[in-house]
């Protein structure tokens, strides 16, 4: 066997190692196991109780609107598990301490102010607290939304715009709670 031949047998076998390594070094490099589940929900947070908030505003049953909705964003996210006090190993509890409705837009029409446009804004606190004892996963937390409607052409109404609001809220509370990527 010549020199010539020596070297070309070793190129050609060195070939399979060479593409061998590249795959380990793509896989390695990020192209594991995919997962669409958080896997950072600590476990012991995942059956929770949440209690009808505390309404410190004038409005009516703001509470009532603002719990049904943590409620089913929790549900429909299905991380958590929303369970009764007993069954419970943590807790959302809090309370609605702000209720405002300003004007949002106004326009000047023959020398008068006229309003287009107004804002519910909503403030909540919230804390979660481990019932085993354990330190709090958050303390008296300030969350708020706000949301518009407009009058004249194209009306939304009050509702409408306390709707978004209180989505705003709900989605700033799975925030919270629901770490995820």
């Amino acid at each position: 066997m010549n020199l010539r031949t020596i070297e070309r047998r070793r190129r050609v076998a060195s070939v399979p190692v060479v593409a061998g390594l590249a795959v380990l070094v793509a896989l390695a490099g990020g192209c594991g196991v995919y997962s669409t589940s958080s896997g950072r929900v600590d476990e012991s947070l995942r059956w929770v109780n949440v209690p009808y908030l505390e309404n410190a505003t004038a409005e009516p049953n703001i509470e009532i609107e603002l719990t049904e909705a943590i409620i089913t964003a929790l549900q429909d996210d299905n991380t958590l598990k929303v369970v009764g006090l007993e069954a419970a190993r943590t807790e959302l509890a809090g309370r609605v301490v702000g209720y405002t409705l300003r004007e949002a837009f106004t326009t000047a029409t023959g020398g008068n102010m006229q309003v287009d446009e107004y804002q519910v804004q909503i403030a909540v606190e919230l804390t979660m607290r481990r019932l085993d004892g354990g330190e709090n996963v958050f303390t008296r937390k300030r969350i708020n939304g706000s949301g518009n409607f407009i009058l004249g052409d194209g009306a939304t109404s009050e509702l409408t715009a306390r709707s978004e609001a209180a989505a705003e809220i709900v989605r700033e509370v799975l925030g919270l709670i629901v770490e995820d990527w």
